[in-house]
């Protein structure tokens, strides 16, 4: 399968919940994942701490712990990417906690430390302000619902007391802002 002269993996098809899954018995079902989540990990990391090689350590261990962590990922009515970025937040508490970033997840896997070139630190850099570029293009409503949940950690529940709205139609809103944002991002999905 070829989309715009790039071979399509079979598993990028899949669901996010599915990729996890099947990373259980076939570890590139993982791959697809990493690939569709990678840059907004680092955002999320880079957004926080600043400093684009910590972020991108960060996202290796958040990545590495994710990895160990699919035997027991299950479906709960949330996005798969709801519980990554639960993962990220705790690596990244533990690593302000620890004044350090964690690498038991990487080194456990027999992952070697992350070297970084220039121009991927210049890339890293570049993610600053992208995505809330985008963010300003959407409608109101999602623009708001994407900003509590995601920017803002909130749940659902308080987000919808606090805008006068169902729990669903919270999550609809999200969820149509984050698939915005991956079709003017030019992601996959």
């Amino acid at each position: 399968m070829y989309e715009s002269n790039r071979v399509v993996n079979a598993w990028e098809l899949h669901s996010d919940e599915d990729l996890l899954i099947a990373t259980r018995s076939d570890p590139q079902a993982f791959g697809a994942f990493y690939r569709r989540h990678e840059a907004a990990v680092v955002r999320f990391f880079r957004n926080r701490v600043r400093d684009p090689e910590v972020a991108a350590d960060l996202t290796a261990e958040t990545f590495a712990a994710a990895l160990q962590a699919t035997e027991r990922f299950e479906r709960r009515g949330e996005p798969a990417s709801a519980w990554l970025f639960g993962i990220a937040r705790n690596v990244l508490a533990m690593s302000l906690r620890r004044g350090r970033v964690e690498a038991r997840a990487r080194q456990r896997l027999g992952m070697p430390p992350l070297a970084l070139s220039d121009a991927s630190i210049e890339r890293i850099e570049a993610l600053d302000g992208t995505v809330l570029e985008l963010v300003e293009t959407l409608p109101g409503d999602q623009q708001a619902a994407l900003r509590e949940r995601v920017l803002n950690e909130r749940e659902y529940a308080e987000i919808a007391r606090e805008l006068e709205c169902s729990e669903a139609v919270v999550r609809k809103r999200v969820s149509r802002a984050l698939g915005a944002l991956r079709r003017r991002a030019g992601g996959a999905r």
